[in-house]
């Protein structure tokens, strides 16, 4: 039970400074208080900030192997505390326990990833223009790295941006989502535990609006990595725009499963269950849309709607249980409003549709895994991002139309088909709209070892995990070495005319 003592600033856990407090409370039951959490504001960042700036010029001189060590033992730090994490997050966050186990794993995995690149190429020697000049190019540390993260990945995404900040020689100000910080402070933890330096990792723990606006504004903040919401996401991006500060943003998806008249049906439709309510559907790349041929759309829609049905609701500790419930009671809401706006619309509502309040759903935050029959490209639910257990069938005529539904959103993250034709799958690889494509496989089950991002409103381009994990929080320096022994000027970009016995000029 976390008392308060919550921020986790310069090597010491303490309160807020104002002595404010915030509860975290179990979704499956908000009469279960996980532990009360300090509420930071302006004045706890600044100390987090002053903090990672005082550790930095000696953090960033430690070998980068060593640093990697670090990583190496979180890692296995992490694997031993694997059923305890899970455990938390079941009951801090609501996803079902093998979803939990499969978060932690997610950052077991990155860890070791990340530990492996700290012998690897740090850069690049080439060619130069000039005798005895020599050219490199190498990635360095960009400083203070703020780290903004949600709730619904709250041990996996915490990683995939910290890990890499670490290993290439930043040091981190931390501020989790408000609905999981006993996850954020258990992480921290144990990269203590891993024998982290004192101000190398500064957690403060409170609300986006007070702590997270206050590290965006930080003057000794070099970088800013943000996962959530879009609305937040340009919010950000425009500050750090006027700042001159770089700024990494993962954001929203309305992503897609495309179902061919070629599919095999009951493979699409294991993938379509999973990909629209795995997590509760709270998952960025939940397919929030599945476009079905005509042809096919009345034996899948039946399929669909059999295995909905089956689905079983309730705590993620039972093991019996497929969808958690959904984080709080005001997304509960949003997602009712949601299904009302689908039905005002012209939708259909075949499956769901309903709040769950009775019996030991009473307590909880509980929807019915929700099927949206007649659903149109112009229609809101086709547009917007819902973020809960809800998905839209909508009925396309080919390949083409499918392609074109697929794409008319705003959001480009996570989009997949299924469809027994090589020639179609390449043809929606080339020109389906997202950083993620999927062939005959759900919109969700990205690895860490392939970059992950989207496009159009989805982010601004930035890329987390595989080999490109450290480029959000690295910059790129150029050196060059003249090692000649004449002592004179060796100039480059000079025009060089040709001598008539066919020598030229030294540049």
């Amino acid at each position: 039970m976390y008392d308060g003592r919550t921020n986790y600033i310069g090597g010491q856990w303490c309160a807020a400074s104002n002595g404010a407090t915030f509860p975290s409370l179990n979704p499956a039951d908000t009469e279960q208080m996980i532990g009360i959490f300090a509420r930071s504001g302006a004045e706890d960042v600044h100390r987090a900030v002053e903090a990672a700036e005082q550790a930095y010029p000696q953090w960033c001189r430690v070998p980068k192997p060593e640093r990697a060590a670090l990583l190496l033992r979180m890692g296995r730090l992490l694997e031993q505390n694997k059923e305890a994490l899970a455990r938390l997050m079941v009951l801090e966050m609501g996803k079902v326990l093998e979803e939990a186990r499969g978060d932690v794993q997610e950052a077991i995995d990155m860890a070791y990833y990340m530990a492996g690149f700290g012998r690897m190429p740090d850069g690049y020697v080439v060619p130069s223009e000039r005798t005895d000049i020599y050219c490199a190019a190498r990635r360095v540390p960009v400083g203070v790295v703020g780290v903004i993260t949600p709730w619904n990945f709250p041990i996996a995404i915490p990683s995939w941006k910290i890990f890499p900040a670490l290993l290439a020689g930043n040091t981190v100000v931390f501020k989790p989502s408000e609905e999981t910080p006993g996850l954020a402070c258990r992480f921290v933890e144990l990269l203590v535990e891993a024998g982290l330096p004192d101000g190398v990792l500064n957690l403060v723990t409170g609300y986006g609006s007070e702590a997270g606006t206050a590290l965006v504004e930080a003057r000794g903040v070099r970088v800013i990595s943000f996962t959530g919401s879009t609305a937040v996401g340009k919010q950000i991006a425009s500050r750090c725009g006027e700042q001159m500060k770089r700024v990494s943003c993962e954001l929203g998806g309305k992503n897609a499963i495309l179902v061919l008249e070629d599919a095999d049906l009951e493979l699409a439709c294991k993938g379509a269950v999973w990909g629209a309510f795995a997590t509760s559907g709270q998952r960025c790349t939940a397919a929030s849309r599945i476009l079905v041929q005509k042809s096919v759309k009345p034996r899948f829609l039946q399929a669909f709607v059999e295995r909905v049905a089956q689905l079983r609701v309730g705590s993620g500790l039972d093991p019996n249980v497929e969808v958690g419930p959904v984080i709080n009671r005001r997304q509960l809401e949003r997602i009712h409003e949601y299904v009302q706006i689908g039905k005002a619309e012209g939708a259909e509502v075949v499956m769901g549709g309903t709040v769950l309040t009775e019996g030991a759903y009473a307590k909880g935050c509980y929807y019915a895994p929700t099927v949206l029959n007649k659903v149109t490209p112009q229609m809101r639910i086709a547009q917007e991002e819902i973020f809960g257990p809800v998905t839209a069938i909508m009925e396309v005529s080919d390949l083409a139309e499918a392609l074109a539904v697929a794409n008319a959103t705003a959001y480009g993250l996570s989009l997949s088909i299924y469809t027994g034709d090589v020639r179609k799958a390449f043809r929606a690889i080339e020109q389906l709209e997202a950083g993620l494509v999927y062939v005959n496989l759900p919109t969700s089950g990205a690895e860490i070892q392939l970059p992950f991002g989207g496009v159009k409103q989805t982010g601004n381009g930035s890329r987390e995990a595989g080999w490109v994990a450290m480029d959000y929080c690295t910059e790129w320096k150029s050196v060059y070495i003249n090692y000649s022994e004449a002592g004179e000027l060796v100039r480059a970009q000079i025009d060089t005319p040709v001598l008539s016995d066919g020598d030229s000029l030294s540049r």
